[in-house]
C-alpha cells in the first residue's frame, strides 16, 4: 500500500473513528486514501483551527485521542492555536500535516513552512516522517505519547512523496521510545507522609485540578473526600469532577471563584493539591497565596511539582492511583485517623451561607446574562455537555451551570482561546452523539469560528448554541471599566438598534435554526424550542446588557485576600475574622456592599 494508505490503516488499527480536516495540495495522497477508508470517518471543517478545536472537544468529552489533518504551510500554521491550547490544557490530540516533497524541503517552496520548528514549544512531541516504511511506527508512537502520562498534542509531519511511495504494511509496529517512561505509581513513603499530614491537619483542603478528570479519578476523589471529611475545591478545568451540591464542595477558586473556595485555600493549613499546576489565575500573588498552609502536591508530570510553590510532600503519579493509595491509608483508622476538622467545616459552611452565588439585575432593564445561563442550567440539566468560549460568558458558565459529572464541561483554560466553543462542541457531539451538547458563546468569540456551524449542519451534528450578545468584547470592557477609567477603547462590536451583525440571519445562512431573545419571558421557551430541534444546529441569541460584570473578582497579580464583589469592596474572610475578631465598621461595609451588589451577601432568609 502507499504511505497515505498506511496512515489511514494505522489510525483504524488504533481505534480512531473520526478525523477532522481540510484538504490541500500536500495531503492529496492522504485524502485519496481517506476516500477508501474502512471505518475512519472524515469531517470536513471550514477552517483548520476548527479542525484542531474539534479534535480537542472530541478528546475532552470522550477521553479518547482526537485527530486532525491539515495541508502544508498555512494549513499547518492554522492548527497552531489549537495545538497551543491542547498543550496548556493537557488534551490528547494528534495533528497530521502534509509537507512539501522531500527534495523541496528548505527551498522556500510553495506552501512550505517548518511546522516542526514552529510547534516545538507547544507540542508534547513532534516528528517528520522521512521514510514511508516508518509511518505505522510514527502514528503508533504519536498515539502512545499523546494518551499516556500527562496527555498532550503530538504533531506528525509527512512529506507528500513519503505519502505517495509504496510500502509493505504490517501491524503492530515496533515502537521504540527511549527515555519516555511516565511514572504512574506514587511512592509508598510519600503517600505515608501525606496521610500523616492530612490526619494531623486542622484546616485541610483538597485543591483539585484537571489532572483528576484526565485520570478518570472522580469516583476515587469522592470516596477519599467522604472518608476523611476534607472539603474540596475544583479548578476551572476540573468542574464536574466533584458533585456541585455535595456538602463538602466549596466551589471554584481563583480570579472569579467563589468566596468559600478562595477562603478555603487562603485560610487552610494544608493544601492537598492533586492534578493541578498552581496556575496564576488561581493563586494570584503567589507570595500571599495560602500563607499558613503546608503543601502536598501530586501530579503525573514531575516538572509541575514544586514549579510554582515549595512543596512539603511531592508525589509523582497518576491521580487515580494517588487517591486510591491515600484512601487505603485511611481505611484502617488504626493507621491514620480522619482529621478532626469540625470547626473548619463549620467555618466554611458559614462562608457558603454568607456568600452564595448571585448577581444584580441590569439597571437599564436589559436581560442579565447570569439569568440566561442559570436558566439554561436549570432547564437543560447536568446530563448535557457544555462547551464555553472565553470571556465573561465563560466565567458566568463556570459559576452558574451546575456540574455533577466529569467531561461535561469543556473550555479553554490555559490559553484562553476565543473561538473555542463552536468547534469544540462539534467535536464533543461527534464523540458523544447521544448527548445534548450546548456551546455557550459570546458575540466576540462567535465571530471567530461561527463558520463551523456549517460543518455541523452538513455533517449532521445538531449542536445548540447559547449566544450571549452584549455587543462588546465583554471581559476586556470589564477590565477597562475597573482599571482604565472606563475608557472603552475598541471593544464595541456591534450596534444593537439594527443588529449589526445580524446573528439570526447569519446563523440561518450557515444552516442553523435561529432564535432571538430579548426579554426574561422568552428565555425558557427559546431553550425548550432549541432542545426539540435535532435535525440541524440551533443558535439562540440572547440580547443582554453590556454593563454586566463578573463578580467576585481578584485583580491579576493581587492577593486572593483582596477578593472584590464590586470595585473597592471586599468580603472579610481573613484570619482575624476566623479567630472571632470582627472587622471595624462592618455595618458600613455591609451597607456599601448591598448598594454595590444587591442581594449578593444575603442568605436564603434575606438576612445580612
Amino acid at each position: 500500500m502507499t504511505g497515505a494508505d498506511a496512515v489511514v490503516r494505522s489510525l483504524e488499527e488504533l481505534g480512531v473513528d473520526i478525523i477532522f480536516g481540510l484538504p490541500g495540495g500536500a495531503v492529496l495522497p492522504l485524502y485519496h486514501a481517506l476516500s477508501q477508508a474502512r471505518t475512519l470517518r472524515h469531517v470536513l471543517v471550514r477552517h483548520e483551527q476548527g479542525a484542531g478545536h474539534a479534535a480537542e472537544g472530541y478528546a475532552a468529552a470522550s477521553g479518547r485521542v482526537g485527530v486532525c489533518l491539515a495541508t502544508s504551510g498555512p494549513g499547518a500554521t492554522n492548527l497552531v492555536t489549537a495545538l497551543a491550547d491542547a498543550y496548556l490544557d493537557s488534551v490528547p490530540i494528534i495533528a497530521i500535516t502534509g509537507q512539501v516533497g522531500s527534495p523541496l524541503i528548505g527551498t522556500d517552496a510553495f506552501q512550505e513552512a517548518d511546522i516542526r520548528g514552529i510547534t516545538m514549544p507547544i507540542t508534547k512531541h513532534n516528528i517528520m516522517v522521512t521514510r514511508t516504511e516508518d509511518i505505522p511506527a510514527a502514528i503508533a508512537a504519536a498515539y502512545q505519547i499523546a494518551s499516556t502520562g500527562r496527555p498532550g498534542p503530538v504533531l506528525v509531519d509527512i512529506p507528500k512523496d513519503v505519502q505517495a511511495a509504496q510500502m509493505q504494511f504490517s501491524w503492530p509496529p515496533q515502537v521504540d521510545l527511549p527515555g519516555y517512561k511516565p511514572n504512574t505509581k506514587p511512592h509508598n513513603r510519600q503517600i505515608a507522609q501525606a496521610a500523616k499530614m492530612i490526619s494531623e491537619a486542622k484546616r485541610p483542603v483538597l485543591y483539585i485540578g484537571g489532572g483528576v478528570v484526565k485520570a478518570e479519578a472522580h469516583r476515587e476523589l469522592l470516596e477519599f473526600a467522604e472518608l476523611t471529611g476534607v472539603p474540596v475545591v475544583t479548578t476551572l478545568m476540573a468542574l464536574g469532577v466533584f458533585p456541585e451540591h455535595h456538602p463538602l464542595y466549596m466551589g471554584m477558586p481563583g480570579m472569579h471563584g467563589s468566596v468559600p473556595a478562595v477562603g478555603a485555600l487562603q485560610e487552610s493549613d494544608l493544601l492537598i493539591a492533586i492534578g493541578t499546576r498552581f496556575d496564576d489565575r488561581v493563586t494570584g500573588d503567589t507570595a500571599s497565596f495560602a500563607p499558613e498552609a503546608k503543601t502536598i502536591h501530586a501530579d503525573i508530570d514531575p516538572a509541575e511539582v514544586g514549579k510554582i510553590r515549595a512543596v512539603d510532600v511531592p508525589i509523582v503519579g497518576d491521580a487515580k492511583r494517588v487517591l486510591n493509595q491515600l484512601t487505603d491509608a485511611f481505611r484502617d483508622s488504626s493507621r491514620n485517623a480522619a482529621p478532626k476538622i469540625d470547626a473548619w467545616i463549620e467555618r466554611l459552611g458559614t462562608l457558603k451561607e454568607r456568600f452564595p452565588r448571585g448577581y444584580d439585575e441590569q439597571e437599564d432593564g436589559s436581560l442579565s446574562p447570569q439569568f440566561v445561563i442559570e436558566t439554561l442550567s436549570k432547564v437543560v440539566g447536568p446530563d448535557a455537555v457544555y462547551a464555553a468560549g472565553v470571556g465573561q460568558h465563560q466565567m458566568w458558565s463556570a459559576q452558574f451551570i451546575d456540574f455533577d459529572r466529569p467531561r461535561h464541561w469543556l473550555c479553554s483554560g490555559g490559553a484562553g482561546t476565543m473561538g473555542y466553543a463552536i468547534p469544540a462542541a462539534l467535536g464533543a457531539k461527534a464523540a458523544c452523539p447521544e448527548k445534548e451538547v450546548w456551546a455557550v458563546d459570546g458575540d466576540g468569540c462567535f465571530q471567530m469560528t461561527n463558520q463551523e456551524i456549517t460543518t455541523a449542519a452538513m455533517e449532521g451534528f445538531p449542536i445548540k448554541v447559547a449566544l450571549i450578545n452584549n455587543g462588546n468584547l465583554g471581559m476586556v470592557r470589564q477590565w477597562q471599566t475597573l482599571f482604565y477609567d472606563r475608557t472603552y477603547s475598541h471593544t464595541k462590536l456591534g450596534r444593537e438598534s439594527d443588529y449589526i451583525p445580524d446573528f439570526v440571519k447569519l446563523s440561518e445562512a450557515l444552516g442553523a435554526e435561529a432564535i432571538r431573545v430579548t426579554t426574561k419571558d422568552e428565555v425558557v421557551p427559546a431553550i425548550e424550542r432549541a432542545r426539540q430541534i435535532n435535525d440541524r444546529p440551533v443558535v439562540v441569541e440572547f440580547i443582554v446588557g453590556e454593563d454586566a460584570q463578573v463578580w467576585p473578582m481578584i485583580a491579576a497579580g493581587a492577593s486572593n485576600s483582596d477578593m472584590q464583589y464590586a470595585l473597592g469592596m471586599r468580603p472579610f474572610f481573613d484570619m482575624e475574622e476566623s479567630a472571632g475578631e470582627a472587622p471595624e465598621d462592618i455595618d458600613e461595609v455591609v451597607e456599601q456592599l448591598q448598594e454595590a451588589q444587591p442581594g449578593i451577601i444575603q442568605n436564603e432568609e434575606g438576612a445580612e
